[in-house]
């Protein structure tokens, strides 16, 4: 899946931004989804139907978020 809302970053760029704490905590701070940009956004930046949406190594660094450890 690449992205659904041009504003968003390209799939491809996802574990990559998951390791900038500073453009994770920016989209926080909108509530705006990393890919979709929708809101209501969780500690990883992301929306639930994104979140559910990971691969096993895009899921383990968004764990990492939700469980308060980050990047």
């Amino acid at each position: 899946m690449d992205r659904v809302n041009s504003q968003g970053i390209p799939r491809r760029q996802l574990l990559w931004t998951l390791s900038q704490r500073r453009l994770v905590n920016k989209a926080i701070k909108e509530d705006a989804c990393l890919l979709c940009r929708t809101n209501n956004v969780n500690e990883a930046a992301l929306c639930d139907t994104c979140y559910a949406l990971l691969d096993d190594e895009e899921l383990k660094v968004a764990e990492r978020w939700l469980g308060g450890v980050g990047p």
